[in-house]
């Protein structure tokens, strides 16, 4: 789904699963191109990073994914890629602005970006540290209102109650930053009606939400 949608090229990018009753994860292989990869390939994991199942060695964001796991009880899937448009607001080390009604259909608040990574995170365990810059990054957030986010100068990192969300999360996540490039080059002083956010959000996710069929 990542390749159908443009988000990944080569071997970039991977998804997680999580099964809560039983503590284990599901991530893809590290470096397996997308075109060859199987079913069979997937890694499991434990929520140490034990190996439980599989062959080959398990996704090198693997810790990143686990510390998520271990903060954000609500998520069941995780998805990061290095999309364009996403990744490039992370790059810029910038929050992503709520500037419309897509953004407020799928996303609260701004997506934030994370403060940059210290020099003793980088050289100790890195992708373990990625997580907890995400984790301290959501110490005032809802991560279920608000399933993404901008790892600075890395790349975005979306979040779901299953791994098929977590994907739509990352393909709109990447179509907003888009729209929110775009608008701000036609509009650098554009402002969005805080009151339209919670319409929008509300409506879909809030206690009276009527989108959708029941």
């Amino acid at each position: 789904m990542l390749v159908e949608h443009g988000l990944v090229i080569f071997t970039w990018g991977n998804v997680s699963a999580i099964d809560r009753e039983s503590g284990l994860v599901v991530i893809k292989p590290s470096g397996v191109s997308y075109r060859a990869m199987t079913a069979a390939q997937m890694v499991v994991v434990n929520l140490e990073g034990e190996v439980v199942e599989g062959d080959l060695r398990p996704s090198s964001d693997t810790p990143t994914h686990l510390a998520l796991y271990r903060a954000f009880k609500g998520i069941g899937g995780i998805v990061h890629t290095h999309s364009v448009y996403a990744t490039s607001w992370a790059q810029a080390g910038v929050d992503l602005p709520n500037i419309g009604t897509t953004h407020s259909d799928y996303f609260h608040k701004a997506i934030p970006c994370t403060a940059g990574m210290r020099e003793e995170q980088i050289k100790g365990n890195y992708e373990w540290e990625t997580g907890n810059v995400i984790v301290e990054c959501f110490r005032d957030m809802d991560p279920v209102h608000t399933p993404a986010v901008l790892v600075k100068n890395h790349g975005p990192f979306t979040w779901g109650p299953d791994p098929f969300k977590a994907v739509e999360n990352a393909v709109v996540l990447e179509q907003v930053a888009k729209m929110a490039a775009v608008a701000y080059a036609i509009n650098p002083s554009l402002e969005m009606d805080p009151l339209l956010i919670e319409k929008h959000f509300e409506r879909k996710h809030g206690p009276g939400a009527y989108y959708g069929q029941k």
